[in-house]
């Protein structure tokens, strides 16, 4: 191949054909992550914060649909959503619709569990003192501890979010063109170059988690430097409304 064929192939599995046509490749790729994300961090913060404040049989409920969700294969769940989604909706749903509801739905289901015990981590002290200043039980939560419970529940945050990525892999199932895709379907069309080209999707998948653990964690760590120092005057502030 010429210079000018791998600067368009390099483009082809950079961007698919945009501006041509719809997004794909490495662009496609990073959209399913970040929409995935996003989805399954609402869903986490949901479902955990629901997990914590719920008793008897709404938690029990609630416990097993997450415990289901977290069983199921990733693989099986696209299917699910490709050809269930159509039939209970009465429209075309496009593939990258239903990809993204299946990791949004497994990556949520692992995040409820570690906010679940993000939340519950926080010692009864910060309870009891948010009772005592005559806040609810969802103001406490929402201002005395999620603040703190989110230094504890980021590691797991970022460790699904690393694996969302790699998951978007499994978007070739359904025909959506991410980067997995079209570097599948360009070796089946050259069939001589196997090895730099999967070569390359490794680097890429590498580079695309490493960033995002290296962004991730550079964030947390500026928190977790705040937070003890601006959380200490609150502290103060319980303990001696509980001395009173």
């Amino acid at each position: 191949m010429s210079e000018i064929d791998w600067f368009g192939t390099l483009r082809y599995l950079l961007l698919g054909t945009f501006p041509a046509g719809p997004p794909g490749g490495v662009a496609l790729t990073v959209l399913l992550s970040v929409c995935s994300a996003l989805l399954a961090a609402m869903i986490g913060l949901a479902g955990g914060i629901a997990l914590t404040m719920t008793r008897g049989m709404t938690h029990l409920t609630l416990t097993a649909v997450v415990a289901f969700f977290r069983a199921i294969p990733m693989l099986m769940l696209i299917f699910w959503t490709f050809f269930l989604m159509p039939i209970l909706l009465h429209i075309d749903v496009p593939g990258l619709a239903t990809l993204v509801c299946a990791l949004a739905l497994i990556g949520g289901a692992y995040l409820s569990h570690s906010v679940h015990a993000g939340i519950v981590s926080i010692g009864e002290g910060q309870r009891q003192a948010a009772a005592s200043l005559g806040l609810t039980r969802w103001q406490g939560l929402r201002y005395v501890i999620l603040p703190q419970a989110v230094r504890v529940m980021m590691p797991s945050f970022i460790n699904q979010w690393v694996s969302l990525v790699k998951d978007t892999s499994l978007a070739y199932i359904v025909g959506t063109p991410e980067f997995t895709f079209l570097a599948n379907q360009l070796n089946n069309r050259l069939m001589v170059y196997p090895a730099q080209i999967f070569l390359f999707v490794g680097f890429v998948y590498l580079f695309l988690c490493g960033t995002l653990q290296w962004f991730a964690n550079r964030l947390l760590r500026r928190r977790t430097g705040v937070g003890p120092r601006a959380a200490q005057p609150q502290n103060i502030g319980y303990q001696s409304t509980l001395r009173k």
